[in-house]
């Protein structure tokens, strides 16, 4: 009898290990995309669980991504601005230098108090957070290893929000030291005496522009015949011209072939636009070419979700992946990697699992590149709109002729406004000059309204301030001449 109530209490305990905690609606990812879906997901009503790999939340755009490469911006545009433009200003600095060891401190610090406050909203709005692996075990158990520690869980809903991963060409290896990605560049401690940067795109331009204000000499190797090929070409020509102001050099259409390192230098092999090799020295070699979906042994399989060719996570249009009840957002879906399209999603994911009907218009996501001057673009380029053979008008205003510009020394640059030839409404918005970032939200608001040229053209804008390049570009695209110096 004592023999069969001891399997018995076995049995029994052992069925109690297996009972899973169930929620709602369980997100694999805190980045911008995970953290505000489970926050909306909770603030629905919904039992809601969050599973993140590293023991900080918040992803890679709060831990190695945008906010700490925008602190070091932040931080090497004060030092560009005392070294060069201060004298101007009626300011004299002596002994100038660069304590990069604090600049880096700092960076941290932002990026600490930055995902502290993500922990305090999941402790706000009821979110349990699980730190870990997580793996589909199936389509609703979700498995976490946390250093040999496992938990498994049980979700209705699973929103896929692991974000992604630098990418790198064939045949070169990132040994982290010399031969480095955005996220070990964050963290050099020495200012580079020659920085080698492969692509010319958002990440390496942004963080090329730190070294480079701190005194680095900084090569652009691009494939292409320009930089930021996502954006209106003119920017790209715009930007390239006041980078070089700067001290950049560039070398477009030169294929990357080979990267080696030795001992504390690094050389960069290519092929220049006629074929031939041409190879360059530094100390250290950013490779910048881009980012992957990251999707490293979640299980998709177990789960039976499909992903593409590319590696991306194949959803319709709201989201869900081909399995009913996972859905997939962020950098490891379709669509432009930025932290605040994949904000959007999630909360557009959260609010059709509670039966609402939102919306987001692709087309109007605000692209950003956070050099100075800062450039900004929404809707449609002129290549699109040429290419969809739409007839348009562009309108365009440069900021030398604008008075606040003149009085903040800030002379690059311009507005440019596309409207529609017939209807004159909006349909891009392409700025590069100050506050760039900021001044793009008036165009998406704009555009989300439908709003024609004309109609920005007769809002009273402050004088003097960056935004009336706007309305003078909306007054350019009408016909109309500038009114405001």
């Amino acid at each position: 009898m004592l023999h069969i109530l001891q399997i018995f209490n076995c049995i029994f305990a052992s069925s109690i290990f297996k009972i899973m905690e169930k929620y709602n609606v369980v997100v694999i990812g805190s980045g911008p995309g995970g953290y505000i879906a489970a926050i909306r997901c909770a603030q629905l009503g919904m039992k809601t669980a969050i599973v993140e790999r590293y023991s900080s939340l918040g992803g890679t755009c709060l831990n190695v991504g945008c906010i700490p490469s925008k602190a070091l911006l932040d931080s090497s545009e004060h030092y560009f601005n005392a070294a060069h433009n201060f004298k101007t200003h009626g300011i004299d600095v002596k002994d100038l230098k660069v304590n990069i060891t604090q600049m880096i401190k700092r960076k941290s610090e932002v990026v600490k108090q930055t995902c502290d406050g993500i922990a305090f909203l999941m402790k706000k709005n009821k979110i349990t957070v699980y730190t870990g692996h997580g793996t589909f075990t199936g389509k609703n158990t979700i498995a976490i290893d946390n250093n040999g520690k496992k938990t498994e869980i049980e979700a209705e809903k699973t929103i896929i929000a692991t974000g992604s991963k630098p990418s790198s060409l064939p045949g070169i290896t990132i040994d982290k030291q010399r031969i480095i990605t955005s996220t070990e560049a964050l963290n050099l401690t020495e200012v580079p005496k020659n920085l080698i940067i492969i692509g010319g795109g958002v990440i390496g331009l942004e963080l090329g522009s730190v070294y480079a204000r701190l005194g680095a000499s900084v090569k652009v190797v691009e494939f292409t015949d320009g930089i930021i090929g996502t954006m209106d070409k003119g920017l790209g020509k715009e930007l390239q011209k006041v980078l070089q102001k700067e001290g950049f050099e560039f070398f477009l259409k030169h294929k990357v072939t080979n990267v080696s390192a030795k001992e504390k230098e690094v050389t960069v092999t290519a092929e220049d636009p006629d074929g031939k090799s041409v190879s360059f020295k530094g100390d250290y070699c950013l490779v910048a070419v881009g980012r992957k979906p990251y999707t490293d042994n979640l299980g998709l399989e177990k789960a039976g979700v499909t992903k593409n060719q590319r590696g991306f996570i194949e959803v319709n249009d709201r989201m869900e992946t081909n399995v009913q009840g996972i859905y997939a957002i962020g950098d490891v879906v379709r669509g432009a990697m930025l932290a605040h399209k994949a904000e959007e999603e999630g909360v557009c994911v959260a609010e059709l699992i509670a039966g609402q009907k939102p919306h987001i218009d692709y087309n109007l996501i605000p692209g950003v590149v956070y050099t100075w001057p800062e450039v900004a673009s929404v809707g449609l380029t002129e290549e699109q709109l040429k290419t969809n053979k739409t007839e348009y008008k562009a309108g365009n205003f440069p900021f030398k002729a604008s008075g606040r510009a003149r009085a903040s020394m800030d002379l690059d640059g311009f507005a440019k406004v596309l409207t529609d030839a017939k209807t004159d409404e909006i349909l891009g918005v392409h700025i590069i000059g100050p506050r760039a970032a900021d001044m793009i939200g008036e165009a998406v608001v704009a555009m989300e309204y439908r709003a024609s040229a004309e109609d920005i053209a007769r809002i009273c804008h402050a004088h003097p301030t960056f935004s009336e390049a706007i309305k003078e570009a909306c007054l350019d695209a009408t016909g109309k001449r500038a009114l405001n110096m």
